[in-house]
Order: structure tokens, then sequence, then C-alpha cells
């Protein structure tokens, strides 16, 4: 039995596989004895590889993209997909039947602050629709629980957050417009380590990919409410009810991957919303970012 570090950057329900594949011994069951640590943010995740105190963690595949894009020689690569659509959901207050996302070029958006990737492709969705979201005067990053706030109190006409937020809201007569997974495969969140690591721990990290792929293979066939079963110890503080409608949401909007394998036409949807939004000046390319090496790598 190995001992690894993995860090999450923060916890929610769209990183349903890795709770699943540590609360169901997923890891174990490959030889793997998993230590999760919580960062508190993207960044401060990917600090724990970069200064070494880390194994692994997982995020969006965005950081490697973003780091190679400044810097060629950064050691950043991602591996073992496990979210790649984006769970973010936009709401407003009641139905809004034929909703199009040119409608929010004159609307008053909150948009979240907390992380940078729905921004970006929200911003890349605006352009596809025609509209310059620079001109969108209306639009305004705040955290999550803000937002949510600043849509009941009317003073935006419409907020963009994930689960459970969306139902809270659904709860006080809210509906969804748009969920983002819509728009097709995006990259969202895939484990990641620095190449030095990876040459180091090759045949761990492939049991790690193994262990994230059985939890998959367990939650294409499970209820919502099985999923929420075990994910309920995580989420010891979040009502039962918004956890599994959360869970039955994500489930149904496919956001999570049928394989490991992180596909390229979900890494270049996630780089177009980044060079469209300016994030990055171009897309470094998926061999430079992902690390196909851990793909479908075999026990021994």
């Amino acid at each position: 039995m190995e001992t690894l570090v993995l860090v999450e950057p923060f916890r929610a329900v769209f990183y349903a596989p890795y709770y699943v594949a540590l609360e169901r011994g997923c890891f174990i069951d490959q030889g793997i004895q998993m230590h999760l640590e919580t960062a508190g943010t993207p960044d401060a995740a990917a600090g724990r590889l970069l200064d070494g105190s880390a194994d692994l963690a997982w995020s969006g595949p965005m950081r490697p993209m973003l780091e190679r894009s400044r810097d060629a020689s950064s050691t950043l690569r991602s591996f073992g997909a496990a979210v790649m659509r984006d769970p973010f959901l936009l709401l407003g207050m009641g139905a809004r039947p034929g909703f199009q996302m040119a409608d929010l070029a004159k609307m008053r958006v909150a948009i979240p602050s907390e992380v940078p990737t729905p921004w970006w492709c929200l911003m890349h969705d605006l352009r596809l629709a025609g509209v310059d979201p620079t001109t969108c005067a209306g639009h305004v990053r705040m955290p999550m629980p803000e937002g949510a706030a600043a849509l009941l109190e009317g003073r935006v006409d419409a907020v963009m957050l994930f689960e459970p937020f969306a139902a809270a809201l659904e709860d006080a007569g809210a509906a969804v417009w748009y969920a983002a997974a819509d728009r097709g495969p995006t990259a969202y969140s895939a484990l990641y380590a620095v190449t030095p690591r990876i040459a180091e721990k090759h045949a761990a990290f492939a049991a790690v990919v193994r262990g994230l792929g059985a939890a998959l293979d367990w939650i294409r066939g499970a209820t919502p409410a099985e999923i929420a079963t075990v994910l309920a110890p995580r989420f010891a503080d979040m009502p039962a009810d918004h956890l599994m409608r959360g869970i039955g949401r994500y489930q149904g909007l496919g956001l999570w991957a049928n394989t490991t394998h992180l596909p390229r036409a979900a890494l270049d949807g996630l780089a177009a919303a980044m060079v469209s939004s300016g994030a990055m000046s171009h897309h470094p390319g998926y061999d430079s970012c992902i690390d196909s090496s851990l793909d479908l790598v075999g026990p021994g």
C-alpha cells in the first residue's frame, strides 16, 4: 500500500467522482492509501504541487494550459478526466421559455468571482451569440452566495452558480435558464501533477487513474439517491434534498466522464474560451498539457 497526498481546491458537488473513489475504497482497491487535503483555492492547490508538499491534485485543465501558455517549461500536466462538461447554471426568477444567450446583453448578471473559468466560458458563449461582453455593463462578478442573495433581492436579473446554490434558489422560486453543460465538451476537472512526480510515481498514479475509472463506472449505474448517500459524509452541512437534486441534475446533464481519457475536443473547447476571453494568448496544444502515458495503464 502506497500513501499519496491528494489536494482538492475546494469542496463541490460536481467533484463527485473523486469523493466516490475515496468513500468507496476505489483507490485502496488499487493499493493506494490516499490522504486528502483541502487547499481552499485552485491557486493554492497548484502551489502545493509546485512546492512538492503534495503528490497530485484535481482542478481544471485550465491550470496547465494557462501556465504552459505563459512558460513553455512549466511542469504541470493533467491526466485522469473526471468532469468534462461545465457545471455552472444560469438562473433567474421564474421560468424563461425560449431563453437565448443574446438575452443577457441588456441584463444585470451576477457571475462567480471565486474562480475564473465560468466567466471565461460565458464570455465565449456571448461572443458566439453575437454579443460583445465588454459592452454588457450590467454583468458583475461577485461570490456565489452574494450573487444568489442579489437575485432574490432583485438587484440582478440572473445569476450563474453551481450546485447546491441552484437547488436552494429553485426552492425560492428561481428557475434554470441555461445549463453550461449543454455547450458541449469542456475540460473542467481532471487530476494533475508535475512531470518529475509523474515520472517518479508513475505506477502509483496509474493506479489512481484506475481507481477514478472504477468510481466513474459505479456512478454511471447508480441512482442520485445512492450517490448522495456515498457523498453525504463529505457534505454534512448540506440539506440532503439539495445534494440529491444537484447530483441528479448533473447526472442528467452528462457532467461526469465515461472514461478517464481526457478528450482532445474537451480541452480544445476550454482553450477556445480562454483565448477568446483574453486569459491566454494561444492554445499551447493538447500534447503539451496532457500526459497521455497514464491512459489505460494496467496493473504492475
